[in-house]
C-alpha cells in the first residue's frame, strides 16, 4: 500500500476509469441505455444481502425518483441527475465491510440544520427499511 490506497480502492478506481472509457463518445439515449444495463449488470453480479439491497433499492429509486438515471459509479449501482450521481448502493463485498450502505452525494436535498446523515447501513431488508428509504429518496430527489 505504498500509494496509500488498498487493493480494493485501486480496483474501484480502475472500475471508474473503465466506466468512463466505456461511455466516451456515447451520448443521449444510447448512453442512458448503456448506463442502465451497466447498473443492472452490477446488481446481477452481487450476492446475498448486497444483491437484495441493490435490487430493492433499484425498484425504490425508479418508482420514487423516475427522473434519476441508473448507472454505475466506481462499480456501485448508482442513480444520477444530469450526469451527477445523487445516490448509490455500496455493497459490503466491495471493501469487505460488515454491511452494505445506501449513500447520498452532496447534490441530494437532505440538508437539515447543522448536520444530517448521508449514508445508511442496511443489515436487514424489511418493510420498515423499504418505507424509510422510499421517504429518504423522495426527499433527496426533491420529489
Amino acid at each position: 500500500m505504498a500509494d496509500g490506497f488498498s487493493a480494493a480502492e485501486r480496483a474501484a478506481m480502475k472500475q471508474r476509469a473503465e466506466e468512463l472509457a466505456a461511455m466516451k463518445g456515447v451520448k443521449g439515449t444510447t448512453k442512458k441505455i448503456k448506463e442502465l444495463q451497466a447498473c443492472i449488470d452490477a446488481i446481477g453480479e452481487l450476492t446475498g444481502l448486497d444483491k437484495q439491497v441493490a435490487e430493492r433499492y433499484h425498484v425504490i429509486v425508479t418508482e420514487e425518483a423516475p427522473d434519476l438515471d441508473p448507472k454505475t459509479w466506481y462499480g456501485f449501482p448508482s442513480y444520477a441527475r444530469d450526469g451527477e450521481v445523487l445516490t448509490f448502493v455500496q455493497p459490503a463485498t466491495k471493501f469487505d465491510t460488515r454491511y452494505p450502505t445506501v449513500g447520498f452525494q452532496e447534490n441530494a436535498q437532505l440538508d437539515d440544520g447543522a448536520m444530517w446523515p448521508v449514508a445508511y447501513a442496511v443489515v436487514e431488508w424489511n418493510d420498515d427499511v423499504e418505507k424509510r428509504l422510499r421517504a429518504i429518496v423522495r426527499k433527496a430527489a426533491g420529489a
